[in-house]
């Protein structure tokens, strides 16, 4: 079976989208079914690029077992080329990755992360950045159950 690529997407890919890529990573690997997936993640804007993770969001994954690794890197248009889905966290970073694709050719592959949570109040991951610790908890919290239930619609569409 082809593994399933799958780009998490954020503004600077320093809070939001390496946590989901972390997370994701984490559930997959839980599952036992990580050699079936790619996972990375990017962000709308170049200006946190080679940069780890926010301290303070590694520290918050940390306390749950979860390592945040990546290194920020900017979405490019080949990344709609070469992932299965393109995920992003919030409207905004979603209006941006559909900027890049005006033709409509990759609209089946661009999701916002949330439209899987069960919670339909739930419409965006919050950038914790400028906000206090719980923010960053937040974050994590959504991911967690986002992620699991973004699985298993992947699951189901590749049993489909």
């Amino acid at each position: 079976m082809a593994k399933t690529s799958v780009l998490f997407v954020c503004m600077g890919n320093i809070c939001r989208s390496p946590s989901a890529e972390a997370v994701f990573n984490s559930i997959i690997r839980e599952r036992g079914v990580s050699d079936q997936f790619d996972v990375d993640s990017a962000g709308t804007i170049g200006y946190h690029a080679g940069d780890l993770a926010d301290s303070r969001m590694r520290s918050a994954a940390s306390r749950r077992g979860i390592e945040l690794t990546s290194r920020a890197r900017q979405i490019v248009r080949a990344d709609l080329d070469n992932f299965d889905y393109v995920v992003a966290m919030d409207k905004d970073n979603l209006f941006h990755i559909h900027s890049m694709d005006p033709d409509g050719r990759y609209e089946s592959k661009i999701k916002l992360l949330t439209d899987y949570h069960p919670d339909k109040e739930v419409t965006e991951v919050p950038d914790p950045y400028y906000g206090g610790p719980d923010g960053f908890e937040t974050v994590l919290d959504i991911l967690e159950v986002s992620c699991e239930k973004f699985l298993e619609a992947i699951e189901e569409t590749r049993a489909g």
